[in-house]
């Protein structure tokens, strides 16, 4: 079962800030002159999720499984349920809600789902359009796992963060990507913030990679501005993006690495995803 081994994906993740430092070191930025708009893509369509089910529905559960619980490795407040109050359809999208309610044991309500075991794919495309929540202590994200989880330890599967959010800071996203290190709360990140008073509150953005065997490439609303290939692993760890990974999206409620929310947060905080869609590249 998922639950068990996903849980373990986000241990250590405290030490982010300090990759974040070390950026220069551990992922390739693009610099704002090197910022380029997406070549027409020679991609085709592999797997989508439109979200154009019924109001109120819950995600299609051909596509989408709950993880579901209130015990999580960055000592997160939320209780993930299947409940439709913390996942359903509206007007064409995803809506994934946070609440403040005492539930068995927590604090919070939210919820996540993934794709494990109903869809997975080595290299493609793999896109989301999203309208983020903000406020202390709000933690949304979009990120793929492999799909040897649940037989090996984090990071050994790898993970790759498409996007996360912390949301005392709206208008930066951060992208990671961890793998198998001598020291293996090390990660590789880097932020990306939108320029002027804009948040990724304010509006829908579409978040995406472009995963080939040898390099990933990421991108906000179709501007690539970093790229992660062999070359940028540290000392001792080796290329583990080789076999297929599964979807996850969830909205998180504290933890180690956002804080935890006070007073000036407002609950409910809701992601609104308008679709998730992955690509193979042609042949």
């Amino acid at each position: 079962m998922i639950v068990s081994g996903i849980q373990r994906a986000h241990i250590g993740f405290i030490a982010l800030i300090a990759a974040v430092l070390a950026i220069q070191l551990v992922m390739h930025p693009l610099r704002s002159g090197d910022a380029k708009q997406t070549q027409t893509p020679v991609w085709h369509l592999t797997w989508s999720d439109e979200f154009n089910g019924p109001n109120g529905s819950l995600p299609d559960l051909t596509r989408w499984s709950f993880d579901t619980g209130g015990a999580w490795g960055e000592r997160e407040l939320q209780h993930y349920t299947n409940r439709n109050t913390n996942a359903h359809v509206s007007n064409g999208a995803l809506v994934i809600t946070a609440q403040k309610e005492d539930y068995k044991g927590n604090h919070y309500t939210s919820a996540r789902i993934q794709t494990q075991g109903k869809f997975e794919q080595r290299y493609g495309r793999f896109e989301a359009r999203m309208r983020l929540p903000s406020g202390k202590g709000v933690w949304p994200a979009f990120w793929l796992v492999g799909n040897d989880i649940d037989q090996v330890d984090w990071p050994a599967y790898g993970e790759i963060d498409v996007m996360e959010l912390i949301g005392s800071n709206p208008a930066q996203v951060y992208v990671s990507v961890h793998g198998p290190s001598p020291f293996d709360i090390r990660s590789h990140t880097i932020v990306m913030s939108l320029p002027g008073a804009q948040t990724f509150t304010d509006a829908y953005h579409l978040f995406s990679i472009e995963w080939e065997p040898l390099e990933i490439r990421f991108y906000v609303d179709e501007i690539q501005y970093a790229v992660f290939t062999p070359q940028h692993l540290f000392p001792g760890e080796k290329w583990v993006y080789d076999h297929p990974f599964c979807i996850i999206l969830n909205l998180a409620i504290g933890g180690e690495w956002p804080g935890n929310p006070d007073d000036s947060t407002t609950f409910p905080a809701a992601m609104f995803v308008d679709y998730v869609r992955v690509y193979a590249k042609q042949s």
